[in-house]
């Protein structure tokens, strides 16, 4: 097992860990103070769990090397695991919602108050710290998965600093304003709750979604693919039709390489290995797929004319 492996293994079960605790605390103090915004951020980290659980299995399969089932690797693995998250995010909040309104109809009183803001506190602080630990993984390792489980975590610290908030206010104003309601505070804030953790749902949605799609890579990384590539003029007269897309951390990156025409097969073949010795200085676990074609000058197609050295230099002269 190679240490990329083992260090994305690593953070995702620190996420397992800490996400089966704060279930745990949550839950318990939810209950003894018939908080249903506690409650609600309960279930979120209960889904956070799954998620991590997901992210965990997800980091595992994924690096396993092509086998005969699976000839491009198993790196969408992470790619359907970040759907997954996503879609258990959005049923948890359906749930929160359905809670929160019943208690709006059916109010019930929220018992230490103080406390359950205690527990938001401790669980805001956990969630970025462990949140901090994936997203630099995720970041060092590429992984679509743990980077997804790190936003998981970066949503519950938003929801639980709006939670703690709610309690506060019930818990002073148990205080300093015993008189007034404000037990509706509490199924609010579990709506608010909801809502973003709908929005964040969303937005992890679409950004796992593109890889499954076959989205090409970002402007960016093909800019460089492509800078690359005219380090190897003149022997290399032109290069087209650069198609990327991206699995996991894998990136599959094809193009067509335009060679001179009296050029052996086995120079062509090496100048293709430094195409994809270029393209792996900055990307380890690309695989790319080039496509020889003679020069067929002076009938040029447009898209070969573009960035031919020969009619630069022709150009210059």
């Amino acid at each position: 097992m190679s240490e990329t492996v083992k260090l994305k293994k690593r953070a995702a079960a620190v996420s397992v860990c800490s996400n089966l605790t704060l279930v745990s605390a949550k839950l318990m103090i939810g209950l003894v103070s018939g908080s249903v915004s506690v409650i609600s951020e309960a279930i979120h980290s209960a889904v956070d769990l799954l998620a991590a659980l997901i992210a965990y299995f997800a980091v595992s399969t994924s690096s396993k090397p092509a086998d005969a089932e699976h000839s491009f690797g198993h790196g969408k693995y992470e790619n359907v695991s970040g759907v997954a998250e996503a879609l258990l995010i959005f049923i948890a909040a359906v749930w929160i919602i359905y809670e929160a309104v019943h208690k709006l109809v059916n109010p019930r009183p929220v018992e230490a108050a103080g406390l359950a803001a205690g527990v938001m506190a401790v669980s805001a602080v956990a969630n970025i710290m462990v949140s901090r630990l994936l997203f630099r993984v995720g970041k060092q390792t590429d992984s679509v998965a743990l980077v997804a489980d790190a936003w998981h975590l970066l949503t519950d610290v938003y929801t639980s600093a709006g939670v703690m908030f709610a309690l506060a206010v019930i818990w002073a104003g148990g205080i300093f304003a015993p008189s007034v309601n404000l037990g509706w505070v509490d199924p609010v804030a579990a709506i608010v709750v909801a809502l973003m953790i709908m929005k964040a749902a969303l937005e992890l949605t679409l950004e796992s979604s593109k890889d499954l799609l076959d989205h090409r890579l970002p402007e960016s990384e093909e800019a460089e693919i492509l800078h690359r590539m005219t380090a190897l003029r003149p022997a290399l007269v032109s290069f087209k039709n650069l198609r990327t897309r991206k699995a996991g951390h894998m990136r599959f990156i094809s193009i067509d390489a335009v060679m001179p025409a009296e050029m052996t097969v086995e120079e062509s073949h090496r100048i293709t290995d430094l195409m994809s010795d270029k393209i792996g200085d900055v990307f380890p676990d690309a695989l790319v797929t080039v496509h020889v074609e003679p020069c067929r000058r002076p009938q040029c197609p447009d898209l070969c004319r573009i960035r031919c050295c020969i009619a630069r230099a022709d150009n210059r002269n």
